[in-house]
């Protein structure tokens, strides 16, 4: 069976990592699934959120990790999967994503969202906290796959 690991991925952190490492004990293939997302104003391009997801995930198999840019519903069809893995880290994402799940499933009855949380110690870890922790040049080694760490170091050279 074959689920889509949506998200914009700005960067891949440990949390993410750790629910792509859950969802392969319980699917057969994983589609990370890279949103284009210009409404939340990335701090990557598309193109490095992608190679940095590839480098994160090198040791396992079965996974492929594609951008998107239409509805998430339309690429699921695209896909052949009806079932959307998403992060639950703490109450704030639920409201949230709640909201997703009906808006996905008013779009395609057939769509099934399973929400898995991430490990406590991946708790607090969001992108949005790497992005701020990177504007200041502060140390993000504890928080990403070393895949992101080792592209970042690559980027300034």
């Amino acid at each position: 069976m074959k689920a889509i690991y949506p998200g914009t991925f700005d960067p891949i952190t440990n949390g993410h990592l750790d629910i792509i490492k859950r969802s392969l004990k319980i699917f057969d293939t994983l589609i990370i699934a890279v949103a284009y997302s210009s409404d939340k104003n990335p701090m990557f391009s598309l193109q490095d959120r992608v190679e940095m997801i590839k480098l994160s995930i090198e040791d396992y198999k079965n996974i492929q990790v594609e951008p998107f840019s239409n509805l998430l519903v339309d690429f699921a069809l695209e896909k052949d999967s009806m079932i959307f893995i998403r992060g639950l880290r703490a109450v704030s994402d639920f409201e949230y994503e709640f909201q997703m799940g009906y808006a996905n499933s008013s779009l395609n009855q057939n769509i099934e969202t399973i929400y898995l949380m991430p490990s406590l110690k991946n708790t607090f870890i969001s992108s949005s906290v790497v992005r701020s922790i990177l504007k200041h040049n502060g140390r993000i080694s504890h928080l990403v796959p070393n895949g992101v760490v080792s592209f970042l170091e690559d980027k300034e050279k």
